[in-house]
């Protein structure tokens, strides 16, 4: 204590270490399966890999990369938004590359918030959402994506959402594809967030980590809705497409006074980052459409694999539409408390989840949920299934 303050500043009271450094050093601790925190356990195509081999050789990315991002990348970026999506982006002014999606989405709080200004954020949310808008002198608005029993989905009251809304509302902190759900916001539910954007003049931010992760309908970026081009921030990331989490390679796509507010706050975080993976990203971009679909393929099989063994081993467990989480509900065991549960579980079986109850405002609402991630190799997947089954013994 000092001067009879707190250390930490108030904004952040509440905000200890995460749970995902908290459970995964657990599994490390007891020799756990890690099926809590996403980040795939084999790396992402070699030829990209080589890419960064080869720009470190050549001393491209060395030395501080421009602030922005090396242009090679934003015209990746740039390109990779119009081939895919229809969006036209000028990668010199609207386009930013950051340390991650994570960056992306502090700066972007940190830039366009004012202390006192509402953001709504579905709930339940990655936690970093939390601390970015607290740390922003924001006020954080939760709406709540509500399980269905019968669909075994999460799905969005769009009533809730509008009702939500306020004379202090600043912007909506959407995700989708949703983590930790697995939600995939449909067209209809996107033109119904447009719509109110617009009626109630708010910016919305996007977090599209998951574009690529798609397994039941399709992903639409807010921005390419009427009236959204001027009033939407896109984020999106390199880790979670090519399953090189650990590079830190993000982006930023909007219009450019939005990105220049964003650039203004972000160049005071980190100023610049990943120089040589920019080069590799910008090759990853580039991969034919072929990769982008095996790697679906691949991540849907892995969902059913492990899917069905949670359910087998007595979960109810609700069908992801989108990302690499499956959420679950431990009812079925006579058990409520998630935390306490996913606390317990190294020991009773050697498998590590993250519990829901820590992404919403109110615990209750997810007291029961458990995420696992099935981002892991088959093996890993299957080893994990047979040691959950020992939980209805």
């Amino acid at each position: 204590m000092t001067q009879g303050r707190p250390l930490l500043n108030r904004r952040l009271a509440g905000f200890g270490t995460t749970i995902f450094a908290e459970m995964s050093a657990l599994a490390v601790r007891t020799g756990s399966l890690n099926l809590g925190q996403g980040f795939p356990d084999t790396d992402g195509p070699d030829e990209i890999r080589e890419a960064a081999v080869r720009a470190l050789r050549d001393g491209r990315g060395n030395q501080y990369p421009p602030g922005p991002g090396v242009p090679e990348l934003r015209t990746a970026i740039a390109d990779h938004q119009l081939r895919r999506y229809g969006l036209t982006h000028d990668p010199d002014t609207e386009v930013l590359v950051t340390a991650g999606a994570t960056e992306a989405i502090a700066a972007a709080m940190l830039a366009l918030l004012e202390p006192g200004d509402e953001v709504i954020a579905l709930e339940p949310y990655y936690d970093s959402y939390a601390a970015c808008i607290a740390m922003a002198g924001g006020t954080r608005v939760p709406v709540t994506l509500r399980p269905d029993r019968d669909t075994k989905t999460f799905r969005l009251d769009l009533g809730e959402l509008r009702a939500a809304v306020t004379p202090r509302t600043r912007l909506i902190l959407l995700n989708t594809p949703h983590n930790p759900t697995g939600t995939v916001l449909t067209r209809e539910e996107l033109a119904a967030v447009a719509t109110l954007a617009c009626e109630r003049d708010l910016l919305v931010v996007t977090d599209e980590v998951y574009e690529h992760l798609v397994f039941e309908g399709e992903h639409i970026p807010l921005a390419s809705f009427p009236g959204m081009r001027e009033r939407t921030v896109s984020i999106s990331s390199a880790g979670k497409t090519f399953s090189f989490t650990g590079w830190k390679v993000g982006w930023v796509t909007a219009s450019a006074p939005l990105v220049s507010a964003v650039r203004t706050a972000k160049q005071y975080l980190t100023y610049v980052s990943a120089g040589p993976f920019q080069y590799a990203i910008a090759e990853a971009l580039r991969l034919p459409d072929s990769y982008f679909e095996n790697f679906r393929s691949d991540l849907r099989r892995k969902r059913d694999l492990l899917g069905d063994g949670l359910r087998a081993a007595g979960f109810e467990v609700y069908r992801p539409r989108g990302t690499y989480f499956i959420t679950t509900d431990i009812t079925p065991f006579g058990e409520k408390d998630a935390y306490a549960f996913c606390r317990a579980l190294p020991e009773r079986c050697g498998v590590v989840a993250i519990p829901n109850s820590v992404f919403y405002d109110d615990p209750d609402a997810g007291r029961s949920q458990v995420r696992f991630t099935f981002c892991k190799k088959d093996d890993v997947l299957r080893e994990a299934v047979d040691r959950l089954r020992g939980l209805a013994s």
